[in-house]
C-alpha cells in the first residue's frame, strides 16, 4: 500500500523527532573523519537559494561539505542539464518542460538551470559529485552515453563521482562507466535493491536511515560495498548514523552537520 505524501511526511517528522531526543554516544574520532556529508541538491532553502543551482553548490563548497547530490535531465537536443523535476513549475514557476526545449531555449528562458558541463567544470575534483539519473525516456542511449562520457572525461569514477538512481533500470542504460560506480537508491524497497546492488556488484546502496538496517549494512560491507543514508536532521541522529559506520550521509542541512563533524573531529575538510 502506497502512503499519501502528507502521511509519509508526518511519519518522517515523528521519526526525526524520536531520534532527535534519543541519547547517542559521541562517535569515535576515526568514525567522524571517515563519514562523508553530501548536500542533497546543494545548500538551499528554495526561497533565497534554489536547489540544483550553481548558487546552491557554491554554498556547499564554501561550507566545506564533502559532496553534492544533484539530478540529471535531458533537453530536446539531448543536452544534459541539472534539475530534479521534468519541468520548472515547482522551483522556478515557469511552465517549461525540459525535454520540450533545446539547451539554448532553456538557458534563455531560465538561466538558473545549469548544464551538467557547467557543474562538472566548476566543481569537479573540488566536491564529490553524486549524480542521480532520473527516470525518463532515453531516445538515443548510445549517443547519450557518449555525451556523458565526454562530460565526465576529466574525472575518475568512484574517486570523483558516482551515478545513482531510484529506478535501477535506468542504470542499465549507462554503459560508459562500470557498475562499480553505481549506487542503488531505495525507498520502501530496500531489500530488493540491496540484493540487486550486491548481485550486480554496484558500489553500494542508499536509503532512508530508518530503512537501512545493520544487518543489510553488514551484507554490503562483506562485499566491499558502501552504504549511504538520508536525511538525518539532528545532532543525535547524525551521531547514530556515524556510530553505525555509515559512509555517506545525504542531508538537506548538510552545512550544519558538516560543522558538527569538523568541530568534533578537530579538522576542516577544506
Amino acid at each position: 500500500m502506497k502512503l499519501s505524501d502528507p502521511v509519509q511526511k508526518s511519519l518522517m517528522q515523528c521519526t526525526d523527532f524520536y531520534y532527535k531526543i534519543r541519547p547517542q554516544p559521541l562517535p569515535r574520532r576515526d568514525r567522524l573523519r571517515a563519514c562523508k556529508i553530501i548536500a542533497h541538491r546543494g545548500e538551499h532553502d528554495n526561497t533565497t537559494v534554489f536547489e540544483n543551482t550553481l548558487e546552491a553548490f557554491d554554498l556547499a563548497l564554501e561550507r566545506g561539505i564533502w559532496g553534492i547530490e544533484f539530478d540529471l535531465r535531458w533537453t530536446k537536443d539531448l543536452c544534459p542539464v541539472v534539475n530534479h523535476d521534468p519541468d520548472l513549475k515547482r522551483i522556478f514557476k515557469r511552465d517549461i518542460k525540459i525535454n520540450d526545449v533545446t539547451l539554448e531555449e532553456l538557458k534563455s528562458r531560465c538561466p538558473a538551470v545549469p548544464s551538467l558541463s557547467d557543474v562538472i567544470q566548476k566543481y569537479g575534483k573540488k566536491l564529490h559529485l553524486m549524480l542521480e539519473i532520473k527516470a525518463e525516456n532515453y531516445p538515443d542511449p548510445q549517443r547519450q552515453n557518449n555525451i556523458l562520457k565526454d562530460c565526465f572525461s576529466s574525472l575518475e569514477p568512484q574517486k570523483d563521482y558516482h551515478l545513482m538512481s531510484l529506478t535501477p533500470e535506468m542504470l542499465d542504460l549507462i554503459t560508459f562507466v562500470p557498475a562499480s560506480a553505481f549506487i542503488a537508491i531505495a525507498t520502501t524497497n530496500m531489500s530488493q535493491l540491496s540484493k540487486l546492488a550486491l548481485n550486480k556488484e554496484f558500489r553500494g546502496v542508499a536509503g532512508h536511515y530508518l530503512l537501512l538496517t545493520n544487518t543489510t549494512m553488514a551484507k554490503h560491507r562483506q562485499k566491499g560495498q558502501k552504504v549511504g543514508t538520508g536525511y538525518p536532521r539532528s545532532r543525535k541522529c547524525l551521531f547514530r548514523e556515524i556510530n553505525r559506520g555509515v559512509e555517506w550521509i545525504f542531508s538537506n542541512n548538510a552545512g550544519e552537520l558538516q560543522a558538527i563533524v569538523d568541530e568534533l573531529s578537530g579538522e576542516s575538510r577544506r
